[in-house]
């Protein structure tokens, strides 16, 4: 069989580690399609995508597109005669685009699908303490997300994993799955299997929205499992953050990034904070203590809770809001 002839679209660094494992593979990428540079920073310096700066340190043909549906962008396309696109990581993509190969477009989701289907897999799984996620790949069809399953590869989450950590991991194991996934469809011998079967009996479908501000603010009013694991969700991007109120009323943005749980029957009013002004800062709820392990206040560097209370004076007057 003549080599495969491979179309690759993706952006940041989950993308890079598939882009990667074909490239070891000596896979035929013709081309690597990213999106625009953008400006970033206070500089707002043109920053080049994740999946930009590999390609071109490897010497691949990369198209940065504005719109999907330009002539001129699927007049190149065309011209590249691709067997096969791989999608990880990068925009939803129109009919014309994701059916032009022969042997189809699939896409790597960081999620055992269908669970878990959108913008937000891993943050949206680590929010809900799910114990356990995974990686899919599946051939694109009209509907986001819902196209025929080929393989998924499972991995458990632990109690205080956050969504970066999980995130790593993923990387990791959906470039293995995208290599499997490429290897059988070589060999024309794959499964093409309909999501309903993963979905048992009464199981509820999860979703995975994108996150917005009003998702990261922290409300103590919730249990110590539903802040734990919102934080652990949204660590280290975008992070859950809430307010430090001193006792005159003086009010401090913060970033909190890891936090343990303590369970205990009557802890002090919902809000205050319990504090050694050296070693620990825990935060009161309705069933115990969020114990802060790493934050960051607005405009400072992100640290361990030892290093923040050696810089910011803090006692058991103050509350979180």
């Amino acid at each position: 069989m003549d080599s495969l002839r491979i179309i690759f679209m993706g952006t940041p660094e989950f993308a890079v580690e598939s882009l990667d494992i074909l490239v070891k593979n000596n896979y035929n990428i013709v081309g690597v399609v990213t999106v625009p540079d953008k400006p970033a920073g206070r500089g707002q310096q043109l920053q080049q995508p994740a999946v930009k700066k590999y390609a071109l340190e490897k010497g691949l043909h990369i198209l940065q597109p504005e719109k999907l549906k330009s002539e001129e962008f699927l007049n190149q396309l065309r011209e590249l005669k691709a067997d096969l696109q791989i999608v990880v990581a990068f925009r939803m993509l129109p009919e014309v685009v994701w059916s032009m190969p022969r042997l189809g477009t699939f896409n790597l989701h960081g999620s055992l699908l269908p669970q878990y289907r959108g913008a937000a897999p891993i943050n949206r799984a680590v929010m809900n303490g799910e114990k356990e996620t995974g990686v899919t790949t599946f051939f694109l069809q009209q509907e986001i997300d819902t196209g025929k399953i080929i393989f998924r590869e499972h991995t458990p989450i632990a109690e205080n994993e956050t969504a970066g950590d999980v995130h790593d991991r993923l990387m990791v194991i959906g470039a293995s799955l995208v290599l499997k996934t490429v290897q059988a469809i070589e060999q024309n011998d794959y499964p093409q299997i309909d999501q309903a079967r993963f979905i048992e009996k009464g199981e509820k479908e999860q979703h995975a929205p994108k996150i917005f501000k009003e998702d990261c603010r922290i409300n103590w009013q919730f249990s110590v499992e539903e802040i734990h694991n919102q934080i652990r969700g949204l660590s280290p991007y975008p992070a859950a953050f809430t307010e430090l109120i001193a006792p005159g009323g003086k009010s401090y943005l913060v970033k909190i990034f890891r936090t343990e749980k303590e369970m205990k029957d009557q802890p002090s009013s919902i809000g205050t904070i319990d504090t050694d002004a050296k070693t620990y800062l825990k935060v009161a709820v309705k069933d115990g203590f969020v114990q802060i392990r790493d934050l960051q206040l607005a405009g400072k560097k992100r640290m361990g809770t030892d290093e923040f209370l050696r810089g910011f004076p803090i006692s058991n007057e103050w509350k979180c809001f």
